[in-house]
């Protein structure tokens, strides 16, 4: 949950600064705004998709024809159960869907443990593995299926105890599985993350690199978690770590965010302390080769309006204060 604080600490840096206040959300662009809807499904059938949002309201949604699920792989959108959780990237006045993904989770840590044994459903081969999720999400975990392992093998060549970990799977039954790797593993144990170039990144206007998006967010809550904010305004003692040469902010600051692969760009407030993302030194290739670290680590609902695809992972970022 965010600081309940955070807009006022947002109005009062704006007004020592000088600074407008800008609202949350898209900024004025050629293309057709992108809606995000989060709930749990209803009923759905080729053509429609219902609901059921936090807030109890009951959304309908055309589904246009292309359109397939994700669940742990691509799906027709009639195969998603009742009950399940989606988050739905819509046009046209959130009227119509163009992706649906369903349970998706990621999981984003520091590998504790790996064990091969007591897999649910009795499958000997599945690997569990206990991650640190950090200071404010924990500790989680996961199960890793035997047929998903050798694809995250590929990307996480060091999957033992002290590496990073990175993957994006579905929760189901109060279990999360791993099926896709969101990261090349960085060749560092977890907490090594490489210093900052000598450039202080606070004398750059915009800073380039890597956005990706957590499940640690409440379903359609809009914002950002940031790496580089003052430990005694975050209330978190592993803030400050990043391989990027990023400016420190405080809880409540807005940045703008504008997608470098599909030309979007919102206004999206910090909310949460990414110290876990800042731990990560690697790249984006979602359209040619980002500036290595991530700088920002979006909520589903801001990673998908700005033209993100979960699965993917990532895409390619300039942020510049709001």
């Amino acid at each position: 949950m965010p600081d309940p604080g955070v807009d006022r600490r947002r109005v009062l840096a704006a007004a020592a600064l000088g600074r407008n206040v800008d609202p949350p959300g898209p900024t004025p662009g050629k293309e057709e705004p992108l809606h995000a809807v989060a709930g749990m499904v209803l009923d759905v059938t080729p053509h429609m998709i219902s609901v059921e949002t936090a807030e109890g309201v009951t959304e309908r949604l055309v589904i246009a024809p292309w359109v397939k699920a994700w669940r742990g792989g691509a799906v027709e959108p009639t195969n998603l159960p009742l009950g399940s959780k989606v988050i739905i990237q819509a046009v046209r006045g959130a009227s119509v869907v163009e992706k649906i993904w369903g349970d998706v989770t990621r999981i984003t840590g520091r590998i504790l443990s790996i064990t091969s044994e007591g897999s649910p459903g009795g499958r000997p081969k599945d690997q569990i593995v206990e991650l640190d999720c950090g200071p404010h999400r924990g500790r989680r975990t996961i199960v890793v299926p035997y047929r998903a392992s050798g694809r995250l093998r590929v990307r996480h060549p060091q999957f033992e105890q002290g590496y990073l970990f990175d993957a994006i799977g579905v929760r189901e039954g109060g279990v999360s599985y791993a099926y896709l790797p969101a990261t090349s593993q960085p060749a560092y144990r977890g907490g090594a993350v490489p210093d900052p170039p000598p450039a202080y990144g606070g004398t750059q206007s915009r800073i380039s690199g890597t956005a990706v998006w957590s499940d640690g967010f409440d379903d359609d809550e809009r914002g950002a978690a940031y790496p580089m904010l003052e430990p005694l305004d975050s209330g978190c003692e592993e803030s400050g770590k990043s391989c990027v040469g990023l400016p420190y902010l405080a809880l409540g600051s807005m940045l703008n965010v504008h997608n470098v692969c599909t030309g979007r760009a919102a206004n999206v407030q910090i909310v949460a302390c990414g110290c876990v993302s800042g731990g990560f030194c690697d790249r984006c290739v979602e359209c040619g080769t980002s500036p290595r670290g991530r700088i920002v680590e979006l909520s589903p609902a801001s990673f998908v309006e700005l033209g993100g695809d979960l699965i993917k992972g990532c895409f390619n970022v300039r942020i510049g204060l709001g």
